[in-house]
């Protein structure tokens, strides 16, 4: 009978919750946000042509970027969707949309230096006729050799 007592108290009920897992979970979650955040602010990556030009000034208002991938295929990094292809009129749409709320967001314009010239040019085309005139295009700094 002694024996049986010992037994009922040596065994304690653990009353510590272990971290560890949930440090990990956290590192993970921090390591994804980490590196999808500034894809998101980017818009569809394309490779761009390198040029000698001046650097567009900074805006507090995140700029709207348009992107021609190589195949001529128009991204904006406005609305749910911006790694998905839009028609002319959706991009116009979202582009004068955001322009009505902010006057003066900067409009850029990133063509893949693969993509066929005329559609980088009806892309600014296209902004044009909806009247937006002023908008730039986003290159590569040219590399000195």
């Amino acid at each position: 009978m002694h024996q049986h007592l010992n037994k009922r108290f040596q065994k304690k009920p653990m009353a510590e919750i272990n971290v560890v897992p949930y440090i990990d979970v956290m590192l993970v979650l921090l390591v994804i946000f980490m590196v999808t955040t500034p894809m998101l602010a980017e818009g569809y990556k394309v490779k761009l042509p390198e040029a000698s030009a001046k650097p567009v000034k900074k805006s507090e208002i995140k700029p709207v970027v348009v992107s021609v991938d190589s195949k001529g295929r128009l991204y904006v990094n406005l609305g749910k969707t911006p790694h998905t292809p839009v028609k002319a009129k959706t991009l116009v749409k979202e582009v004068i949309a955001r322009r009505k709320k902010h006057p003066d967001v900067l409009i850029l314009i990133k063509g893949d230096v693969n993509a066929d010239y005329g559609k980088v040019i009806n892309a600014m085309s296209v902004l044009n006729d909806a009247g937006i005139e002023n908008f730039s295009l986003i290159t590569n700094p040219t590399r000195r050799r």
